[in-house]
């Protein structure tokens, strides 16, 4: 059953506004015409010349008002002279002036004023009407003004209803287990009689935490448009004014509104702009912010009970939330929507590639299977860049091609096909990248290579792609070592064939990376080798003269360890490269020539030109 959609207050207060706008111009203008429009001027003539025309036929009717007369001369429609003459119309008729003929044109009766009164009287109302139009205007706009400084404390959440278009938990590919946190609250508001039956009391909150794009609004969406009841959203920002106590109470207000329309839902987005750990340091004390915060902690548990009220809520960032807000009572569930895995991404695909037409070539088994670790907004990023260059290459299917390329446009940046580079340059670039290619294709925990370019893209200069065959939740030391080789064969490599002195910045970032990785190792997974299955997290601070301080929960002397197990781990990744690309140098060679020539060569490629590498005994790793 289709539900038409009914105007709104809104809409049709918009309309009177357009209405009464319209019509004060068109009274303006009606006002202008008749103050600056020209009067139709009479051509005054003698009355000798009056009779002779008369005479003579060529006067359809002389008009007299007094002494005035008007004449209307053969063929015109209006009078276009004037003139004068004693007595008027009954003086011609007495004296042997005009003949017969021209006797009949005569006439007592003045021409018709109804129009110039009409003028005048418009001349006289319309000003009026417009001052009176002009002082209403702006009572209702002053009056609009004191209405919005009255409701400065008012909630700005938006009512989602029945004439907006739904979201239902079909419509969201992936997520199961969200899904079904979130259904049995739906469903505990539908049949709230079968719960209460076996004692079970509705969740107060529940917190929707995950990474950036991975449908934490999508979902709210979609319990909004299951659970047929009052859902208000609001973002967390909205809250928070420059003045103190104004968040609060617009929580108040939010709640209020809740409460008159239970069962109800209220979703607060991005809820880590208000509700952050009171007294860590982060958000500068903000007083109206901890205001706020403590508003919705009465809010959601103080002494009113049973009020029928689910808050839900989303953040990228539960670690920085007060712990107040997150005890059983206030947010009783938390759901982890985490990034989604192979099946999920391939149905992902299938939502957004389905109002897209594509031709029999594209494979969005294989693109799901390339994309591990892509949040559902990425996959949607694809789908569009895809559609994007289909429509730029003015075809009207997407092909594989297209959503290879739009694929590797999202992962690793577009290609900068106009960056001019010199044959010394391109040439240092296929050795460097050849030597990632090499080392990563020799270590056998390492991820295999899925493309080699020397084309510019995104910031860098050439790229070495490396792909996982399917979807890991843990990564092995063996693994993270070989990721460490693979990331220095680049530096490697030039100084195998330049020397030590002809090293470039090119692998600026491959050193970034290789550090990122050997920390990580030490600090927060333990795999260091003096300080095995020793963590040391460091938690971020505050803000102090403008650098980020850090809370570092171990000493200096074991920084130094860390520091030390971090070059070890550096210097060991560099030593196997060097011995991988050594023993390997003829297959650097012909895949830095092919590279040369081809410029970007694929996974199958690649994997024939170094079919015939070796993995020397000084590069294994020992248990």
């Amino acid at each position: 059953m289709a539900i038409k959609n009914r105007p709104s207050k809104n809409k049709v207060s918009n309309w009177m506004r357009l209405g009464v706008f319209w019509a004060i111009l068109v009274l303006a203008a009606l006002t202008l015409f008749a103050v600056v429009a020209p009067t139709e001027k009479l051509d005054k003539v003698e009355i000798s010349q009056v009779i002779e025309q008369a005479n003579k036929g060529e006067v359809t009717k002389i008009q007299g008002a007094g002494s005035e007369l008007k004449i209307t001369l053969k063929g015109k429609e209006q009078p276009t002279q004037t003139s004068y003459i004693t007595g008027g119309v009954s003086t011609l008729l007495k004296d042997d002036i005009l003949n017969e003929r021209a006797k009949k044109t005569l006439s007592d009766e003045p021409p018709s004023q109804t129009g110039e009164t009409i003028w005048n009287l418009a001349i006289i109302f319309i000003p009026v009407v417009l001052i009176i139009a002009f002082f209403m205007f702006m009572m209702r706009q002053a009056q609009g003004q004191n209405n919005q400084a009255l409701g400065f404390g008012k909630s700005k959440a938006k009512l989602y209803g029945i004439d907006k278009e739904k979201v239902v938990f079909e419509d969201i590919a992936g997520n199961d287990s969200a899904k079904q946190d979130l259904e049995e609250v739906v469903d505990f508001l539908k049949h709230p009689k079968k719960y209460k039956e076996v004692g079970a009391k509705i969740p107060k909150g529940v917190l929707l935490v995950g990474s950036p794009g991975t449908g934490k609004t999508m979902l709210a969406r979609a319990v909004a448009g299951e659970a047929n009841v009052p859902f208000f959203s609001i973002s967390g920002s909205e809250f928070v004014e420059m003045f103190v106590g104004v968040g609060a109470s617009r929580v108040r207000d939010l709640f209020q509104k809740a409460k008159k329309n239970a069962p109800a839902i209220i979703f607060i987005d991005e809820i880590d702009a208000v509700g952050r750990k009171r007294g860590s340091g982060m958000g500068g004390g903000h007083d109206e912010r901890e205001q706020t915060l403590n508003q919705i902690l009465v809010e959601m548990d103080g002494f009113e009970t049973d009020t029928n009220v689910i808050i839900l809520a989303a953040t990228n960032r539960a670690d920085v939330l007060d712990p107040a807000l997150l005890r059983p009572g206030r947010f009783d569930r938390r759901t982890n929507i985490m990034l989604p895995e192979r099946k999920d991404r391939e149905a992902i695909l299938k939502v957004h590639f389905k109002n897209k037409p594509t031709d029999d070539s594209t494979d969005l088994d294989k693109l799901a299977a390339k994309t591990a670790g892509s949040s559902g907004a990425d996959l949607a990023n694809i789908a569009n860049e895809a559609a994007i260059i289909a429509a730029r290459d003015n075809r009207k299917k997407i092909t594989n091609a297209d959503i290879t390329e739009a694929f590797e446009k999202v992962a690793i940046g577009p290609e900068r096909k106009a960056k001019v580079m010199s044959e010394k340059e391109k040439e240092l670039t296929a050795y460097h990248e050849a030597g990632h290619a090499v080392v990563g294709h020799v270590l056998p925990d390492n991820d295999p290579v899925h493309k080699v370019t020397i084309i510019p893209r995104g910031g860098t200069g050439g790229v070495t792609w490396f792909l996982p065959p399917q979807d890991k939740s843990y990564t092995s030391i063996y693994e993270f070592k070989d990721q460490l080789a693979s990331a220095l064969g680049g530096r490697v490599a030039e100084k195998l064939l330049y020397g030590a002195d002809g090293i470039t910045t090119g692998a600026g970032s491959d050193l970034r990376k290789a550090t990122e990785i050997a920390r990580d190792m030490v600090i927060e997974q333990g795999m260091g080798a003096k300080l095995r299955d020793q963590v040391f997290h460091e938690n971020n601070g505050g803000m102090l003269f403008d650098r980020m301080t850090h809370d570092r929960p171990y000493s200096d002397d074991t920084a130094r360890e860390i520091d030390g197990e971090v070059e070890a781990l550096i210097k060991e990744a560099g030593r196997r490269a060097e011995v991988v690309l050594k023993h390997n140098m003829e297959s650097l060679r012909k895949l830095a020539e092919s590279l040369l020539k081809e410029e970007t060569l694929d996974e199958d490629t690649v994997n024939k030109l170094l079919e015939h590498t070796e993995l020397p005994k000084e590069a294994k790793l020992h248990a």
